[in-house]
């Protein structure tokens, strides 16, 4: 079954001195200021385009590296992935680093860094940002 998810920005002025939110819509667990400022220099308490797709890059790595982890048999006892998203006005996005550190019973390094590969292959969000640059950091602690 399909899942749709939304979110809802409301807008005011132009680009440089204007200002916005944004709800999530569908969780219903916040809404959040955004401007240019806010995007381009200091975060200064306000979120961006780029910060929402790291959290998005971030969860959908750390679901997808955990399910292929159960898929072989071994479960990861915890999974830390932080996801950097650079961006560069006038350029836009560009690049995206995944640092994954993982407490895998069982695993050696290359097999984690392996399954954190694989799990960067899939992961549904990765391939929607298949467009820019992502790298990835993977540590076994």
């Amino acid at each position: 079954m399909a899942t749709t998810r939304t979110a809802t920005t409301q807008w005011k002025g132009a680009l440089l001195d204007g200002s916005g939110t944004v709800s999530l819509d569908t969780s219903g667990v916040g809404t959040f200021e955004v401007s240019w400022p806010s995007r381009a220099e200091a975060a200064n308490g306000k979120t961006s385009p780029e910060e929402l797709i790291a959290a998005a890059h971030s969860s959908c790595f750390s679901m997808a590296l955990a399910h292929g982890l159960a898929g072989a048999g071994t479960p990861p006892e915890s999974l830390h992935t932080s996801a950097d998203v650079t961006f560069q006005p006038g350029e836009g996005i560009t690049g995206i680093v995944l640092n994954v550190q993982g407490r895998v019973p069982g695993l050696t390094a290359e097999q984690f860094q392996q399954a954190a590969e694989n799990a960067k292959a899939d992961c549904p969000v990765s391939k929607a940002l298949a467009g820019t640059t992502i790298t990835l950091n993977a540590e076994l602690v």
